[in-house]
């Protein structure tokens, strides 16, 4: 089983409000919790999820998301001087076809550990060369065509 990254975004779905993507990235959860997922993250992913629930003032509810994310992955990857390199030269490339910066650092740290999946809900993971999303609705639909 290839590890992947897996974006902030699916946790947070998985947490959220009711949302077409709501089932499926709880789903994604779920796998990646009983091993059947195999998802990695980078240190910007928690930073992510913490800035989030930070700034709409629900501290504990990114506390416990945080702390069940760290209990789940099989791989943490820091962000290493290569990394932020990659990150500004994947920033001057794709911003402009509206990859954001928190992406360029996930793309870095990817492309220099030799991952070439995201599980992802922004389809502008599709525009980077050698990067393959996962959108969790696809990766649902396979579960359950399968069932």
């Amino acid at each position: 089983m290839a590890e992947r990254l897996l974006d902030v975004n699916v946790p947070m779905y998985a947490a959220g409000k009711e949302h077409p993507y709501k089932v499926p990235c709880a789903w994604v959860m779920t796998e990646i919790a009983e091993g059947r997922i195999e998802a990695a993250i980078d240190v910007e992913i928690i930073q992510e999820l913490l800035y989030r629930y930070g700034a709409i003032k629900q501290w504990r509810l990114g506390v416990t998301m945080a702390e069940n994310l760290l209990d789940i992955v099989t791989q943490i990857y820091p962000i290493e001087p290569a990394d932020v390199r990659l990150t500004i030269k994947l920033f001057e490339r794709y911003t402009p076809k509206g990859i954001t910066a928190r992406d360029a650092v996930h793309v870095a740290v990817m492309q220099n550990n030799g991952l070439t999946e995201i599980i992802s809900t922004d389809a502008h993971f599709d525009l980077i060369k050698g990067i393959q999303r996962l959108d969790p609705q696809m990766l649902f639909g396979h579960q359950e065509k399968r069932d």
